[in-house]
């Protein structure tokens, strides 16, 4: 249900790009839904329950699942241009398309990213990568890794390079990474791929919105 601190248009805007509903469709189906009468909009169905005062409840719902409960007023409704567009292009939900996007992709943007995280897939740039170094693992393994550091349009973070992925990618690919994990180690969080994850630079070459 809508906070009060949020305007009607707002939170209509945030429930258009969440159900993939064109925001002037939804509007028009608001406006033409009577009481006790039903509209489908999309994957929506919009049902006018009555009214509290001069404000009309609208209850919507996908499928059977009751998804909002909003009271908007006359002066709402009779908007003669569409006030939940004016939202569509705000931060916010700017925010939950890229999120929603990269979820439909399998993809997880970089400042989303924390400790403990499994299985995320992203796409970012080389920026940098650092001398490789031999070490030994804690299972008395040797191995060779290196430091890189990657970022997307939302933040950059480590990764680590074991092996044969040092010499498969060079600062300012774009590589896929399938499959990793987040950890920290020393205080600082890094990105690895485990023996089930792949890293493959894209042919197109990333650049930072």
């Amino acid at each position: 249900m809508r906070h009060k601190s949020v305007p009607e248009g707002e939170y209509l805007a945030v429930l258009s790009a969440k159900h993939s509903v064109d925001p002037d469709r939804l509007f028009q189906a608001l406006v033409s839904t009577k009481e006790k009468q039903k509209n489908m909009c999309g994957s929506l169905s919009i049902e006018c329950r009555g009214r509290i005062g001069a404000r009309r409840i609208f209850l919507m719902k996908a499928g059977s699942k009751v998804v909002a409960q909003v009271r908007l007023g006359e002066v709402f409704l009779s908007e003669k241009i569409n006030p939940i567009s004016k939202f569509m292009d705000s931060e916010r939900i700017r925010r939950y398309v890229a999120k929603k996007n990269a979820r439909v992709f399998g993809l997880s943007a970089i400042s989303d990213l924390r400790v403990g995280m499994r299985r995320i897939s992203l796409t970012a740039r080389i920026l940098e990568v650092c001398e490789p170094h031999f070490i030994v693992t804690r299972f008395g393994n040797p191995g060779v890794l290196a430091d890189a550091l990657i970022e997307d349009s939302s933040g950059s973070v480590k990764l680590v390079l074991w092996g044969e992925q040092i010499g498969s990618v060079s600062v300012g690919d774009t590589v896929r990474i399938v499959n990793a994990r987040v950890l920290s180690f020393r205080g600082e969080k890094q990105v690895q791929i485990g023996r089930s994850g792949t890293l493959t630079p894209e042919r197109e070459r990333y650049i930072p919105a």
